[in-house]
C-alpha cells in the first residue's frame, strides 16, 4: 500500500503497523514523535496502530520542554 511520510511517497506491505514501517525505514524509535494524519501516537501504541493506504505520516525529533 502506498503511505507519505514527511510528504514522501512510501510502499509498505498491507497490515503493516507503526513499529512495521519505522523498522523498514531503519528509523530508531528513540528520540522520535510519530503522527499519522496529524495526530500524535503513543509509542505503547505504535506495534499495534495499523496503517491505511492513503495515511500521511510524519516522523520528527521528540522535544522536552514547556
Amino acid at each position: 500500500m502506498k503511505i507519505l511520510v514527511n510528504d514522501s511517497p512510501v510502499e509498505t506491505e498491507t497490515g503493516a503497523t507503526l513499529h512495521d514501517l519505522l523498522q523498514q525505514l531503519g528509523q530508531s524509535p528513540l528520540g522520535i514523535a510519530v503522527a499519522v494524519n496529524h495526530v500524535i501516537q503513543p509509542r505503547a501504541e505504535w506495534h499495534s496502530y495499523s496503517l491505511h493506504h492513503g495515511d500521511n505520516i510524519l516522523l520528527f525529533q521528540a522535544i522536552a520542554g514547556g
